[in-house]
């Protein structure tokens, strides 16, 4: 079935874009002719991202903390004049934290909640202009959410505000594909299971820690880019446009194992 997950011509927006789970759904994007604008915390870094990425096609940069809501708002303007139309918004920016229990701060939910849910919130709403301007019947505008496995099933690590949030973010999800449905506009969550990425490092750069996470994968091994980018870019084609308040696992098996 030719263009079934064709992204040809599609505005993207990846929050988060210029490292990890971002960077390869970002990358995955461009690398199938979408145009993506990336957006991250560190102006130089999100600057060098796209223009590495726009080798491959068209890539740009706007960079934003959104941890601030005035960024976010900022971010969200930026984008409605460089793209009146927003075909798909991949909320990827989060943060994590973790701590032994008793000596878990209070100041990382409050980190986490602002980065991890309520960005997400403001963002999707501010740009929703955008995305009903590029939503029809035939090929709605998409956002995905990217939450966690560690929001489905109990962590392997101490990550308390991490996994309530991400569980937000899927409950956030559903609760906005109930709302937006009736515009044409498809939100799914992503449940990214180990990749490589700066939140795993600690744990994947020891080869021991890392024989042991690859142990505890039904499919044995730790995910790779092309794994995540597929996902994101069957979400936001032909092929994923009449599936909406799903939450997908992509985590090799993990959570069909509890």
């Amino acid at each position: 079935m030719p263009g079934l997950f064709a992204v040809e011509g599609k505005t993207v927006l990846v929050t988060g874009g210029s490292r990890g789970i971002g960077l390869m759904i970002a990358e995955g994007f461009v690398r199938a002719g979408a145009r993506v604008i990336i957006s991250s915390r560190k102006a130089d870094v999100c600057a060098e991202v796209a223009e590495r990425l726009s080798a491959f096609g068209t890539c740009e940069a706007i960079p934003a903390d959104l941890a601030s809501t005035e960024q976010a708002d900022r971010l969200a303007q930026a984008v409605r004049e460089r793209a009146p139309a927003l075909d798909v918004l991949v909320n990827n920016a989060g943060a994590t934290w973790g701590a032994p229990l008793e000596a878990y701060p209070e100041s990382a939910f409050d980190k986490l909640w602002a980065v991890n849910v309520k960005a997400v919130f403001r963002l999707t709403t501010a740009l929703l202009p955008a995305l009903r301007a590029a939503a029809s019947a035939e090929d709605p505008a998409r956002v995905i959410n990217i939450g966690s496995i560690d929001g489905i099933r109990v962590p392997w690590m101490e990550v308390y505000a991490y996994s309530a949030t991400k569980a937000a973010v899927h409950m956030l999800t559903r609760s906005l594909a109930h709302q937006l449905a009736p515009e044409r506009i498809t939100v799914n969550a992503i449940a990214p299971g180990p990749f490589e990425s700066k939140m795993m490092a600690f744990a994947l750069d020891d080869p021991s820690t890392r024989a042991t996470i690859e142990h505890q994968v039904p499919l044995g091994r730790i995910g790779r880019p092309d794994d995540m980018a597929g996902t994101a870019i069957f979400l936001a084609s032909r092929a994923g446009a009449y599936l909406t308040g799903a939450v997908i696992p992509v985590d090799g098996g993990v959570t069909t194992h509890g």
